[in-house]
């Protein structure tokens, strides 16, 4: 693909257009770069450069000015697609690519791509784990935080590069192409964003686009449309399910793992080896050991790296015991279906802090599921009415601005034996820059409670 001598406009000043504008730039196009915060040129963009690549780089004004005289718009995840700079784009002709189709195009090396509303960074980082403990060398990265570019602007030396996937950069891509896609599940989610629940599980179901009969697909048994979208791939399809037995695949039965590879082959892995908590995480481990037996690791060496994984930060993560209270962080829960997901991994009475920037969650899809498990609901940011409106009245529910006030109404509500739970089902937006940011907020507050 050669770009010389043309120019793109980069939407986004963060990771993915820093990343995208350094990879561009060092291949000859014109970078122009807008953002909807004011930023400036001198001190914003070309500190983020090398001294080469400055000359290539100029500031424009965030409205449709900015596609003057532009080939090509690459914008940063979270710009939505009826963006008036994306619309305009697309009227006039110009092609709108993600950072992730783009660095696609230049990968040399074998991608195993993963995706789905919940579970994808605790999925890429396992497989990533069970690889390298195997001899191979990976590169870890996507969505997860490390951008591709990045990579494919390097020696590309990894032996496979494992890329956490998101909607937003599945919506504009074209030539991408993964030998190893897993698409892990599809709840309610980022419909601000795509419009619909529907568009938005035809936007994941790209991740398998280009794959051909010598690629993999891993689909989860348990959703209604995995059968059906099966039958319309042309790779080798493998399922993995935590409630029925699947004829090539992965599936529980009791407390083992069984894997069947189609051919008469049958094996099966310790329940006992997976150190984190809740069902879901059962589903994540089964789809990493598909994908890495599919790269020739051995039973032994996925027992070993699984028993020797303890999770990711901020995903229902223990941060502290306080006078028999259990303090746990999943600020990144930032959905409904990953709040479900985070209740149903204790048995113990829950005091829940929910809130942020609502992103259309399904609310009321955890009426059910409240008045068994959750001993005390606490909303805070702006999503707290809204969250009150919807099942406010199922539980004892206590309202706070925000996540500070929130905190210490939790700890003023539960008692020895309760858990507190971060599982927020919102954005942090309101508040914070991202999910991390707001966890490791969560947790220094704990702390400071002891």
């Amino acid at each position: 693909m050669d770009l010389s001598g043309q120019k793109t406009l980069i939407i986004g000043w963060g990771k993915t257009g820093i990343a995208s504008a350094r990879f561009l730039a060092a291949r000859g196009v014109r970078i122009a770069v807008t953002d909807a915060k004011d930023l400036s040129l001198e001190k914003d963009v070309l500190p983020q450069l090398g001294q080469d690549l400055r000359a290539s780089v100029e500031w424009v004004r965030y409205d449709t000015s900015a596609l003057s005289s532009v080939d090509m718009v690459v914008p940063s995840p979270g710009v939505p697609p009826l963006h008036p700079l994306l619309k305009e784009a697309l009227e006039r002709g110009i092609p709108v690519v993600s950072e992730l189709e783009l660095a696609s195009r230049y990968l040399r090396t074998p991608m195993i791509a993963i995706t789905g509303t919940n579970g994808k960074t605790t999925t890429t980082t396992l497989i990533g784990e069970i690889l390298a403990k195997s001899g191979r060398k990976v590169f870890v990265g996507g969505n997860i935080g490390n951008p591709l570019a990045n990579y494919v602007a390097g020696p590309q030396d990894a032996d496979y590069a494992v890329v956490e996937v998101s909607s937003f950069q599945l919506q504009w891509v074209e030539a991408f192409h993964a030998f190893a896609a897993l698409l892990l599940n599809t709840t309610c989610d980022h419909v601000d964003y795509h419009g619909s629940f529907e568009a938005y599980r035809a936007v994941k179901e790209r991740i398998f686009n280009n794959q051909g009969k010598g690629d993999l697909a891993v689909l989860n048994a348990d959703e209604p449309r995995s059968a059906v979208l099966a039958e319309s791939l042309p790779s080798r399809v493998r399922f993995f399910s935590s409630s029925q037995s699947v004829d090539v695949g992965l599936y529980r039965e009791g407390e083992q793992l069984i894997y069947r590879n189609g051919q008469g082959g049958r094996e099966s892995y310790p329940l006992n080896i997976i150190r984190l908590p809740g069902a879901h995480n059962i589903e994540n481990v089964m789809a990493a050991i598909l994908a890495c037996r599919a790269c020739g690791c051995t039973r032994e060496e996925v027992i070993q790296a699984v028993a020797n994984f303890s999770g990711i930060a901020h995903r229902i993560e223990f941060t502290r015991e306080i006078g028999g209270v259990k303090f746990y962080d999943d600020s990144k829960g930032t959905n409904v279906g990953a709040v479900k997901r985070a209740i149903e991994s204790f048995s113990e009475p829950l005091v829940l802090l929910m809130g942020g920037r609502d992103k259309d969650g399904d609310f009321e899809s955890l009426s059910d599921l409240l008045p068994n498990r959750v001993k005390v609901l606490v909303l805070f940011g702006e999503a707290r009415e809204k969250i009150r409106e919807r099942i406010g009245e199922i539980v004892p529910t206590l309202m706070a601005p925000t996540l500070k006030e929130a905190i210490a109404a939790a700890r003023g509500q539960a008692g020895a034996g309760d858990v507190v739970l971060l599982s927020p089902g919102c954005a942090s937006f309101d508040e914070f820059n991202n999910y991390k940011a707001r966890g490791e907020f969560f947790q220094e507050e704990v702390r400071a409670l002891a």
